[in-house]
C-alpha cells in the first residue's frame, strides 16, 4: 500500500444552517472553478428543490476542485442525522473531513451524530469554525466545545491533535490566527492539502470499488459512484458485479467517469484514490455491491447502516377527492416507487402492512419520512400516510424505545413552559446554561415518541422563539404511556363548499385549518377542537335568504385567519384514528372511517379489546 499525494477526498460535516454549503461555493471560488464575471447561484451544492427550499442538504453530492497541484474530492454530506443513511456511505468514501461550527451555536446534537461515525471511521479532521463575522462569536468558547466533544466521542491523540480554522464562509475569508484577519480561503484550502490524509491505495492489485451511490442516466442506464481502493479501471474493459449475496454477473464499461468542479468529466482510465462513476450497463446495480477485476471478484466489506426509528403506513387515497389533481393512484404505483426509492435510500425499509392493502415504510426519523412524502408528492402521487410510530426492541426479553437527546434555545421568559412541555412527556432535564441577549440553552432526554408533534406546540407556547435540534441518543426500556393531543378535531359533516356564515357561527369552538370556499367532505378534518373529544360540525350552511335587508345582515363577516398545515404539521397532527391525505393539490387531515357510525363501532372495538 502507498500514498497517492495528488488527490484528497473530503467530506463536509456540519450541522443545519452552519454554512456548510455556502463554505463550498467559497472554496469553489478561491479555487478559481467559476470565471470572474459568471454568475453563479448561491449554495450551488443544493441543486435539489426541496435542498433549496428547506437550505438543508438531503442528498448526498459529489465535487472537484484542484488546489496547487492537488485535486480535492468534496462529498457534500447531510447535516441531519435522519439521513444517516447517506451519511454512513459516505465515510466510505472518504479520507478526511473538514468539520464546520457556528462560532455562536458551537457543536448541536446532529453535528455530534455525523462527527461519531467520522471519528468511528479513523478520519482526522480539520475544524472550521465559521461566522467569525458576527457580533456575538465566542470562536475560544467553541473550540474548547469542540475539544470536549471531540474527548467524549473516544476520539485517539491524532484526532484530538486537530488543527483550527477560523472563517466567515460568507466573506470567503479564512485565517489560522483570529488576531490575524483573513485575506482569502487560501488558509483552509492549504490546511486541507497538509493536514488530511492522502488515500492510502495498492495501484498494481486487481481493480476493486465500493457501490457507494447509484445513480440513472437515460441512456447510459444506472450509474455506480465510489472510490476506487486499488488498482486501475479502463472504458470497454469488462468487470464484475458482486451483490450483497455474492452472486456474481459480468458487463462491459460503456463509460467512465471522474469529476471536476461541479460536473462530471469522462476519462479513460481511473485509478486506485480517484472517486469514479462507472457506465456498465448492468440492469440491477445497488449500494453496497462490490465492482471488481473480472479475473479477481472479491467482494470489499458492504456498508451497514443504523435501524430505523419511526415507521409509517402509506396507503392509497380513498377520499372523495381521489384524482383530483394527482395521476398515480393505484397500490401498484405506490409499490413501484417505494421498490425504486429502496435502491439508494440504505436507511429506508418498506415491508407490507397487516392486511396487505398498505405499506409499512420505516426510516430514521420524521423528516426522513416527510422528505419521501413531499418528494412522492411533486411527482404526482395520491396516498393516504398515518400517524408517525416509534419502531422498539426487544433486549433480552426488555420492550426497549429510542431516546433522543434534544437542545432547546429560547427565551428566559418561555424556559419555565418548555420544561413543563417535556415534563408532561416524560422528557428529563439534563443541563440548563444562559446564553446571550436573554435567552437560555435546555437540554434534555425524551422517548422519541414524546417528540411527535412537540415541535408544533413548542413554537406555540413560545411565540416561535424556541430553536429546536435533536438526534438519537439510546434505546431505553419502555417509558410508559405518554400523552398524546390534548384536544379534539373539528370534522366536517357534509361534502361541499365551506361558507363564511357557517365558519363565523363556529369560531368559538376552535381554530380552522380551512377558509370560506374551501371543498370540503365527510370525515374531512377542517379544523382543531378547543375541548377534548371530536366534534362533527356542518361547515357548508349558508345564510337563509329573507325579504328583509337590515344593516345587521349586511355586516361583513370578519373571521379568523386559518391555520395554515403543511406536511410536517399534519403528520404531527394527527392520532390513531386520522390520516393525512397528500396530493399534488395539497395535504388535508381526515378521519380513516368518514361515517360517525363507524368511527364510533370502531371506539368501541379497540376499547373491548
Amino acid at each position: 500500500m502507498e500514498r497517492r499525494n495528488d488527490i484528497r477526498n473530503i467530506c463536509v460535516i456540519a450541522h443545519v444552517d452552519h454554512g456548510k454549503t455556502t463554505l463550498v461555493d467559497s472554496l469553489f471560488r478561491q479555487a478559481g472553478l467559476f470565471r470572474d464575471n459568471e454568475q453563479v447561484a448561491e449554495r450551488v451544492m443544493d441543486a435539489n428543490d426541496l435542498e433549496r427550499e428547506r437550505g438543508i442538504t438531503i442528498f448526498s453530492k459529489n465535487a472537484a476542485v484542484t488546489w496547487k497541484g492537488v485535486k480535492i474530492n468534496i462529498v457534500d454530506t447531510p447535516g441531519h442525522s435522519d439521513f444517516g443513511g447517506e451519511v454512513q456511505r459516505i465515510m466510505k468514501m472518504v479520507d478526511g473531513a473538514l468539520l464546520l461550527v457556528d462560532a455562536v451555536d458551537g457543536p448541536m446534537p446532529q453535528t455530534k451524530y455525523v462527527l461519531k461515525n467520522a471519528l468511528e471511521s479513523g478520519l482526522a479532521p480539520v475544524v472550521v469554525i465559521n461566522k467569525i463575522d458576527r457580533a456575538d462569536a465566542r470562536p475560544d468558547w467553541v473550540l474548547d466545545q469542540v475539544f470536549d466533544l471531540f474527548a467524549a466521542l473516544g476520539a485517539n491523540d491524532r484526532q484530538l491533535d486537530f488543527r483550527a480554522v477560523y472563517a466567515s464562509a460568507k466573506q470567503g475569508l479564512a485565517t489560522l490566527d483570529l488576531n490575524a484577519p483573513g485575506q482569502s480561503m487560501a488558509p483552509l484550502l492549504d490546511s486541507i492539502v497538509e493536514v488530511m490524509d492522502a488515500p492510502q491505495v495498492a495501484p498494481n492489485d486487481p481493480f476493486q470499488m465500493l457501490v457507494t451511490t447509484v445513480e440513472y442516466d437515460n441512456y447510459l442506464g444506472r450509474l455506480a459512484v465510489g472510490k476506487i481502493a486499488r488498482g486501475a479501471v479502463r472504458s470497454g474493459d469488462t468487470i464484475a458485479r458482486i451483490d450483497r449475496e455474492g452472486n456474481i454477473s459480468f458487463s462491459k464499461i460503456a463509460k467512465l467517469f471522474t469529476f471536476e468542479g461541479l460536473s462530471r468529466r469522462e476519462t479513460a482510465e481511473a485509478t486506485a484514490g480517484d472517486i469514479a462513476l462507472v457506465a456498465a450497463g448492468f440492469k440491477e446495480l445497488d449500494i453496497g455491491e462490490t465492482l471488481a477485476d473480472r479475473e479477481f471478484p472479491e467482494a470489499l466489506p458492504t456498508i451497514e447502516i443504523d435501524e430505523p426509528t419511526i415507521s409509517m403506513n402509506f396507503s392509497i387515497n380513498t377520499s372523495p377527492f381521489s384524482g383530483r389533481s394527482g395521476d398515480k393512484l393505484t397500490g401498484r404505483h405506490l409499490e413501484e416507487r417505494l421498490t425504486q426509492e429502496l435502491r439508494s435510500n440504505l436507511a429506508l425499509r418498506v415491508e407490507r402492512a397487516e392486511g396487505g392493502e398498505a405499506f409499512k415504510v420505516s426510516g430514521r426519523g420524521e423528516l426522513h419520512l416527510s422528505i419521501l412524502i413531499e418528494t412522492m408528492r411533486r411527482e404526482g402521487y395520491e396516498l393516504s400516510v398515518s400517524r408517525p410510530q416509534i419502531i422498539t426492541r426487544e433486549i433480552d426479553g426488555v420492550t426497549m424505545e429510542p431516546e433522543e437527546f434534544v437542545i432547546v434555545d429560547v427565551d428566559e421568559t418561555y424556559s419555565g413552559k418548555v420544561i413543563e412541555k417535556f415534563g408532561q412527556r416524560r422528557g428529563m432535564l439534563k443541563n440548563m446554561a444562559n446564553m446571550e441577549k436573554g435567552r437560555v440553552r435546555l437540554e434534555f432526554t425524551i422517548p422519541a415518541r414524546g417528540l411527535i408533534g412537540m415541535h408544533t406546540e413548542l413554537l406555540t407556547e413560545t411565540r416561535g422563539t424556541a430553536v429546536i435540534t435533536h438526534s438519537f441518543h439510546s434505546y431505553i426500556p419502555w417509558a410508559g404511556p405518554i400523552e398524546a393531543r390534548r384536544s379534539g378535531s373539528l370534522i366536517s359533516q357534509d361534502q361541499g363548499s365551506a361558507t363564511a356564515y357557517a365558519l363565523d357561527k363556529l369560531a368559538d369552538r376552535g381554530e380552522f385549518f380551512i377558509e370560506p370556499g374551501a371543498e370540503v367532505y365527510e370525515g374531512m378534518v377542517i379544523g382543531e377542537y378547543n375541548k377534548g373529544g371530536d366534534l362533527v360540525v356542518n361547515v357548508t350552511k349558508g345564510k337563509k335568504l329573507t325579504n328583509m335587508r337590515t344593516t345587521s345582515s349586511d355586516d361583513t363577516v370578519k373571521l379568523a385567519p386559518p391555520r395554515r398545515m403543511s406536511l410536517e404539521p399534519c403528520l404531527e397532527y394527527l392520532v390513531e384514528d386520522e390520516l393525512a391525505e397528500v396530493t399534488p393539490g395539497g395535504v388535508r387531515i381526515r378521519k380513516k372511517f368518514p361515517d360517525e357510525e363507524e368511527r364510533k363501532k370502531s371506539r368501541k372495538k379497540a376499547g373491548a379489546a
